[in-house]
C-alpha cells in the first residue's frame, strides 16, 4: 500500500530543493515576465525557506507539486487588503498573516485533489508559526474562457447547487475559504510588442486590446509605444488556521 503524498517544507527537505524543476508548468509562457517577481522571486528561497512548500510522495520518489508563501502585515478589513501577489513579495517577510502565493500541481497529477492538500499545508505552516490566518490571491481557473467578464462579476458566478462556478475558487471554498474581493493588480507584464508576439503566438498589427489564450483580460497593446502590457486580477480568499 502507497503512502499518501506530504507536505514539505524546503527547510525540512533541503536536498528536494534543486529538485523543484521537476513539478511540470502548468502556465502561459508569458506569466514568467513579471519584472517584480522575478526580481523577489529568489528571496523566498534564500530568506523564507520554513515557508516554502514541496508535495512529495516518499514511495515513488515523486515530486508531485510545491507552493509559495510569505508573512505579511494586515489588519483583517477586507478594504486594506493589497493588490496581490506583487505587493506581497515587495512588501512581505515580517507579518501576522501568511499570504499564499502560489499553488502548483504537476499537469500529470493534477484532478486527484492535490492542489487542496497544498493549500492545507500552507495553512497548517500558518498556524505552526502562530500567524493569524492564510490569505489568497485566487488566480481563477476557468477566467481565461470569460475574459471579458469583470472580475468582480465572474468571481461571484455559481453552479446550480450553489457552489462557486469556477474551478480554483471552488477548491479554497470547500476548504472553508471565505471570498474577501478582488486582488486588482496580482501582475503587471510588460514587454515589446515583439516580445508579446514571441510569448503568445500571435501577431498585433494595431494598438488594441487583445484576447490571449491564458490570459484572465485583455492584454493592451500600443504600437506607438512598442508596449504590451498585462494586468491580471486574482480574488482574495481568507482561511482560518
Amino acid at each position: 500500500m502507497r503512502m499518501a503524498p506530504r507536505i514539505f517544507t524546503v527547510a525540512d527537505r533541503p536536498e528536494l530543493e534543486e529538485r523543484l524543476g521537476e513539478v511540470g508548468d502548468p502556465w502561459p509562457e508569458f506569466i514568467h515576465h513579471d519584472e517584480v517577481v522575478n526580481r523577489h522571486w529568489p528571496r523566498l528561497y534564500d530568506e523564507f525557506r520554513d515557508f516554502q512548500l514541496v508535495l512529495y510522495e516518499e514511495d515513488g520518489d515523486t515530486l508531485l507539486g510545491k507552493g509559495c508563501t510569505i508573512p505579511v502585515k494586515w489588519d483583517g478589513r477586507p478594504e486594506t487588503l493589497s493588490d496581490g501577489v506583487l505587493n506581497a513579495l515587495e512588501a512581505g517577510g515580517d507579518g501576522n498573516v501568511l499570504c499564499a502565493l502560489v499553488a502548483v500541481v504537476d499537469p500529470a497529477y493534477q484532478g486527484h485533489g492535490l492542489s487542496g492538500t497544498i493549500i492545507q499545508g500552507m495553512g497548517q505552516i500558518a498556524a505552526a508559526h502562530g500567524l493569524d490566518c492564510l490569505i489568497a490571491p485566487v488566480r481563477p481557473t476557468w477566467k481565461e474562457r470569460y475574459p471579458l467578464a469583470p472580475i468582480e462579476r465572474y468571481m461571484r458566478w455559481t453552479r446550480a447547487d450553489g457552489l462557486p462556478f469556477d474551478p480554483w475558487i471552488r477548491v479554497h471554498h470547500r476548504l472553508g475559504a471565505e471570498l474577501l474581493g478582488v486582488a486588482r493588480r496580482a501582475l503587471d507584464i510588460r514587454g515589446s510588442v515583439a516580445e508579446w508576439e514571441e510569448w503568445t503566438g500571435m501577431a498585433f498589427p494595431e494598438s488594441g486590446d487583445y484576447v490571449v489564450p491564458g490570459a484572465l483580460v485583455p492584454v493592451q497593446i500600443d504600437r506607438e509605444r512598442d508596449e504590451g502590457r498585462y494586468v491580471e486580477p486574482n480574488v482574495w480568499m481568507r482561511h482560518a488556521v
